[in-house]
């Protein structure tokens, strides 16, 4: 086994204030979709990858998981302000459905072993439709789950294939479904427009699916062409056209309006809900909260410190197997680091971005953002018009200069 070197973070102080997550990032799929750049790995992929595949399993991967979290304990257990209770708890990836239901009740048991969890803690897990069935929202639920994120994407098969997602047309909604009668309250479906031949009604459709479900939050992300995928590869050989930004556009209206018209409303840029159905561990991310996120390639955020784990799961395996927490890098962030990151989050919220956050010069540039149109005051806070909410990133940058 070879010796991976790790850096030691430096001493770690938490806030008493806000919310704090744990993250875990299962970094398991059964295949690749397309457009995916996350740090995953399909069986394919890690075979072979080392003589000793000590992460290359689900169970690996929880055992790793499960020292990580102990260590990590240990040293919120002593740093200034931890230990902390937990508040909400995120399983994500990958497809951690892949997990089957033991698998996830041992991850949150291995959460339980070494920090408090709150009585009313938010526990989340992400799913694939094609590997989930009534028995298993049964067994999650009954394990201490909350909340479960479907991939939908779309709901047209034209769409679907070219995504390369394997589920079929109708196995989200019906996974949704099957979810709520399980006893899930807190349901949610993620779409992606905006695909190269998608049309309005393919979206529409889309939509409308989902709303039939009951669910009570949708989440919609504009498709993005990442470097180093296949759908990168197949756009820059010309087999299909890039991502129209006015599509896009007139997309995101569409589906705001199906949204809001079914009693789903935004409350962030990407995230639409009924009244209770927020997600309580993103809404830490954009409101600026803490989180120990463990598992390869996963980042955490404890005060002023930012971390990110070694990405392969079997140098992470290998690191913690020589005692040493599996960091692959960190960075401390100073007061005009901090400053940025959050109006560039809390200016996505319905909620709105506190005046008393700006100095005097942004505040100035946020009025001519007001007189623009693009944000609008609400008591001491600045809110996104919907023209705004089209042009986020670029109201961020005018009112940072």
């Amino acid at each position: 086994m070879r010796t991976v070197t790790v850096p030691v973070l430096p001493p770690v102080a938490v806030r008493a204030d806000g919310q704090f997550g744990i993250y875990l990032h299962v970094p398991f799929c059964a295949s690749r979709c397309g457009y995916c750049d996350f740090n995953t790995y399909t069986p394919a992929e890690l075979a072979g990858a080392a003589e000793t595949p000590a992460g290359s399993t689900p169970a690996g991967w929880l055992a790793g998981l499960g020292r990580e979290l102990e260590l990590a304990a240990n040293l919120l257990a002593t740093a200034p302000g931890g230990p902390r209770r937990v508040d909400t708890v995120f399983v994500g990836g990958g497809t951690p459905s892949l997990l089957g239901a033991d698998g996830l009740a041992a991850a949150l048991d291995a959460v339980r072993a070494n920090f408090t969890l709150a009585g009313d803690a938010e526990v989340t897990t992400e799913a694939n439709p094609e590997s989930t069935s009534p028995q298993f929202f049964a067994g999650i639920l009954d394990a201490g789950y909350t909340r479960v994120s479907l991939g939908m994407q779309s709901s047209a098969p034209g769409v679907l294939a070219l995504l390369d997602r394997v589920h079929s047309a109708g196995r989200a909604p019906e996974a949704a479904r099957e979810a709520r009668r399980a006893g899930f309250e807190h349901v949610n479906l993620d779409l992606i427009y905006g695909t190269p031949g998608e049309t309005d009604d393919d979206l529409a459709r889309s939509v409308d699916a989902a709303v039939a479900t009951g669910v009570d939050h949708v989440s919609a992300y504009a498709l993005v062409v990442e470097d180093g995928t296949a759908l990168a590869r197949r756009v820059r050989r010309g087999e299909m056209p890039a991502v129209d930004s006015d599509v896009l556009a007139a997309r995101y209206e569409l589906l705001d309006a199906r949204l809001s018209g079914a009693g789903l409303h935004w409350y962030e840029v990407s995230n639409w809900s009924r009244d209770g159905g927020a997600c309580r561990h993103n809404l830490g991310y954009w409101n600026g909260g803490q989180w120990w996120g463990a598992g390869p390639g996963a980042h955490g955020h404890l005060g002023a410190l930012r971390w990110w784990n070694i990405k392969h799961p079997n140098a992470y395996a290998e690191a913690l197997d020589g005692g040493a927490l599996p960091v692959a890098g960190f960075e401390e962030l100073g007061a005009q680091e901090a400053h940025v990151e959050e109006v560039l989050l809390r200016v996505r919220l319905r909620d709105g971005l506190p005046v008393s956050l700006l100095d005097g010069a942004e505040r100035s540039r946020a009025e001519t953002a007001v007189a623009d149109g693009l944000l609008t005051r609400a008591g001491d806070r600045l809110v996104l018009t919907d023209r705004g909410r089209l042009l986020a990133d670029g109201v961020v940058r005018d009112i940072l200069g």
